[in-house]
């Protein structure tokens, strides 16, 4: 045989075995996926969390994948106390547990809710395991993707954890508890447990990622960088002059700041304050839509300072999400520098959609600085820079035209990155990944010799 026959006989073998291993993983791809969601949070709650789940699932129902999801009673509904206990939408079925949920309001309340609902969810999968092939598992409560390491134990289910919040690091940097503490080591050590068992594990930002690498090495391989999501074609950009909840609250004349969700501990509300203290003097308003630990401390500095500058409303509908989130002329984003890299705001996204400047608050190595500079959407001050933040509401507010063109840049950028649609497609390719990775055949090593 010539060489250079023999030569394109080899090239043709090794050629030929991806090819055969890319048609048999894309029939085992092919098989139905039956997956069983497990979070506390879903609506008619206004949780993030349950919102993000909502529009996961009915995404990846679109798709193809059979959901079943097991969430809790609404503690944080507006209108209702109590939800079905079964509902099918399509391809998804929705079972809550029973019960209600006990003093939401309070830190304590939510600790005996968290618990007690992991419990009725490992009751739940107990009974669910047969029929389901895959388990998506929350952080919501914090402590829950325990209850997937266990149905892997004893079931052989395999599960994917979602981060959206890492504890207990999150509890350590707030000083809430000392990281000697014996809750914390037996916390991290099941961390560890469920990482290492989890067939893969989703994070919301680059920095997160490095955290959970940092605690557990071996999980690097399996580990998806994942960004939250807005729906624009619920979040639609609306002028101001048509806006009823703009006159509603008397916004349409002035310029307006607008900070909607969470004001929790992990919030960087104080910069926010100090920029509104220096313009108290100037036309514009801030709206602070939402609620968490900060906000009644932050509704007493307000008043015992005598600033008129500010609007407090609490969490809105989600059919009125698509008007209170563009009823400004800028969004707020903030992070407390303590908590980088253990939360990702989710409010970053909706406020892209509204097709609005964003202004982020947060530390000079926050991934949302190069994501807010890629999307040319607005502008990031460190923490305790009020002045910086007040000099670009400034410029805004004399500039009509640099804010119209940062927000529709913005929200062409979160159209490219950030829809359900996209982001359903990568979380399908991680349960895939997830489902049938023990059953492809190795790729057979070429020996070079």
């Amino acid at each position: 045989m010539k060489l250079n026959e023999w030569i394109n006989q080899q090239l043709s073998q090794s050629i030929s075995i991806p090819l055969e291993y890319t048609s048999e993983h894309s029939l085992k791809a092919q098989k139905p996926i039956n997956l069983s969601v497990v979070t506390q949070f879903f609506p008619p709650d206004y949780a993030a969390t349950g919102q993000l789940i909502e529009e996961l699932v009915k995404n990846l129902g679109q798709q193809g994948v059979n959901v079943e999801v097991f969430t809790s009673q609404p503690g944080y509904a507006f209108s209702s106390q109590s939800a079905p206990c079964f509902e099918r939408v399509e391809r998804i079925k929705i079972q809550r547990s029973r019960t209600a949920q006990l003093w939401p309001g309070r830190i304590r309340g939510k600790a005996v809710n968290g618990v007690l609902y992991t419990l009725r969810a490992l009751l739940y999968l107990l009974r669910a395991w047969r029929r389901n092939n895959i388990l998506l598992v929350t952080t919501a409560p914090p402590f829950l993707p325990f209850i997937g390491y266990l149905a892997n134990l004893l079931f052989k289910l395999p599960y994917v954890c979602i981060i959206y919040d890492l504890y207990p690091d999150i509890a350590i940097a707030l000083g809430v508890v000392s990281k000697r503490n014996w809750v914390v080591r037996l916390w991290q050590a099941m961390n560890k447990r469920v990482w290492l068992n989890a067939k893969g594990i989703v994070v919301l930002s680059p920095a997160m990622k490095q955290r959970v690498v940092a605690n557990c090495p071996q999980v690097d391989h399996k580990i998806s960088v994942i960004h939250s999501w807005a729906n624009p074609d619920l979040i639609v950009p609306i002028a101001k002059q048509e806006n009823w909840f703009a006159w509603k609250y008397n916004l349409v004349n002035k310029f307006t700041v607008l900070y909607s969700g969470n004001m929790g501990r992990c919030h960087d509300i104080d910069t926010i304050l100090k920029a509104a203290i220096e313009l108290q003097h100037e036309p514009v308003q801030f709206m602070c839509i939402g609620g968490g630990a900060k906000r009644e401390e932050l509704i007493q500095e307000v008043n015992q300072l005598g600033l008129k500058n500010f609007t407090f409303l609490p969490y809105q509908d989600k059919d009125v999400l698509p008007y209170s989130l563009t009823a400004c002329d800028l969004s707020l984003v903030s992070i407390d520098p303590s908590s980088e890299s253990l939360v990702v705001p989710s409010k970053l996204y909706s406020a892209l959609a509204a097709g609005r400047p964003i202004g982020v608050i947060c530390s000079p190595y926050s991934y949302m600085r190069q994501l807010i500079t890629e999307a040319d959407c607005g502008a990031t001050f460190d923490n305790g820079d009020g002045h910086g933040l007040a000099q670009f509401i400034r410029l805004l507010n004399r500039d009509q035209q640099l804010g119209e063109r940062m927000g529709k840049a913005g929200r062409q950028y979160m159209r490219s990155h950030f829809t359900p649609k996209v982001i359903s497609q990568q979380y399908l390719k991680v349960l895939r990944q997830a489902l049938f990775a023990d059953e492809i055949t190795p790729v057979p090593q070429i020996n070079s010799k």
